[in-house]
């Protein structure tokens, strides 16, 4: 790990930011929704395609097994990153999404019956609640709903009852709207003494934190490449041994069996038994690749790098708009990650991301797949910023200067 990290080296690794448009640079404050990509990654895979390229797990020949031990090694670095016990509790999905699906489809249907409650949160991603409402209509499991405190954190003061006679609880690690930092180890234990499984959505916490999955004892933790300087294309779902072992397959064909017969089938050993099909191999170098450059950063240190810049950025929009501007969220950014979602002179946030985009910074608007908390919000979209391990202080001024551009438009 480095501890002093050279932030504007970083920056130049990544080769979109070195474009111009229209004479001026490029402003990427949308990592959030997906990260760009550095040289490292990009150069990992086309490598790859240019001269190991083959099929994994299926043929003898040397192309093949030097494919297969560079999908394997991305496992297992994967496996090194969040710190799981074993390299074959890491599957490889096409995305979050995908692994949560997987999850309510598998684990879910094995052990959720009529009448069983999950518990989740008033600010997860659509991916971590249409699923549970999928199996609700098919199985009638009952959700609750852990609630929010007035400046974007968890309400735990009746979190005991809430999760009485639970199943599971399903939550984010970190919100993808609010930034809140969720307290993962405290809500595993009250889980697990509750006699339920801990499920965490983990996209918005592993590209920006140090992460630890047996320190927070989760029983299950899904994320994606593509938010991580990794493609698209690739998630990871991570599970205890036992729970996998004992959950039946959700998809079926190739790679994922033992043996076929004409009156039914045996499952293949884990991480095969999930992933069914030929698998993302270029992706998972890719992944791999990421894995190596976010490890040589270093993960505290992207977390002390990401402190400053919300610090920086929350201190900079106040102090230059004062209540013209509602950024939602905890205000303290030791409990919220870089991600800014807020409100802006009344304008409307598609207005407001246009407004931006004719000075070349990149903010997204709309309901980020959360629309639940939008509600709870008062609010059918937000605006929202996101800062990552290329951004720096510039850039915050930058996102200042061009709102000052969207009061001009608009009259304010």
């Amino acid at each position: 790990m480095n501890n002093s990290v050279d932030w504007s080296a970083v920056k130049a690794d990544f080769p979109v930011l070195q474009r111009r448009i229209d004479g001026e640079r490029l402003v990427y404050l949308d990592s959030a929704n997906t990260s760009q990509k550095p040289n490292a990654v990009i150069d990992a895979m086309a490598d790859f395609m240019r001269h190991g390229y083959g099929p994994i797990n299926r043929s003898a020949y040397r192309l093949a097994g030097e494919a297969t031990d560079a999908f394997e090694g991305a496992r297992a670095k994967v496996r090194t990153f969040i710190n799981a016990p074993h390299a074959h509790e890491v599957v490889f999905t096409k995305n979050a999404t995908e692994s949560s699906n997987l999850i309510a489809a598998s684990w879910g249907r094995a052990n959720l019956n009529r009448g069983d409650v999950v518990v989740l949160t008033h600010m997860e991603h659509h991916a971590n609640i249409v699923p549970w409402h999928m199996l609700a209509a098919e199985r009638g499991i009952e959700l609750r709903w852990i609630p929010l405190t007035d400046d974007g954190e968890l309400d735990l003061s009746n979190l005991g009852s809430i999760l009485d006679g639970a199943k599971a609880l399903s939550f984010t690690a970190m919100s993808n709207v609010l930034g809140t930092i969720t307290p993962v180890t405290a809500l595993c234990r009250a889980a697990h003494d509750a006699g339920a499984v801990a499920i965490v959505d983990a996209c918005q916490f592993v590209p920006h934190n140090v992460t630890d999955v047996q320190a927070w004892d989760a029983d299950f933790v899904t994320f994606s490449s593509h938010k991580m300087v990794g493609p698209s294309g690739i998630g990871v779902m991570w599970g205890r041994e036992a729970l996998l072992d004992a959950m039946p397959p959700f998809l079926g064909g190739g790679n994922m069996i033992a043996d076929v017969k004409l009156d039914g089938f045996t499952c293949a050993e884990l991480p095969a038994k999930f992933e069914a099909g030929t698998p993302p191999i270029v992706e998972a170098v890719g992944l791999g690749a990421a894995v190596d450059y976010l490890t040589n950063i270093g993960m505290a240190n992207v977390r002390r790098h990401e402190m400053h810049l919300t610090s920086y950025a929350l201190d900079t929009l106040t102090e230059r708009y004062g209540d013209d501007i509602t950024i939602h969220g905890p205000r303290n950014p030791e409990v919220r990650g870089a991600v800014l979602s807020f409100a802006f002179r009344g304008i409307h946030p598609h207005d407001i991301s246009q407004v931006l985009d004719e000075k070349n910074v990149c903010v997204r608007a709309g309901h980020h797949c959360a629309k639940p908390l939008m509600r709870l919000l008062g609010a059918n979209a937000t605006a929202r910023a996101s800062f990552y391990i290329y951004n720096d202080e510039s850039d915050a001024d930058a996102l200042a200067d061009a709102l000052d551009g969207a009061s001009d438009i608009f009259g304010f």
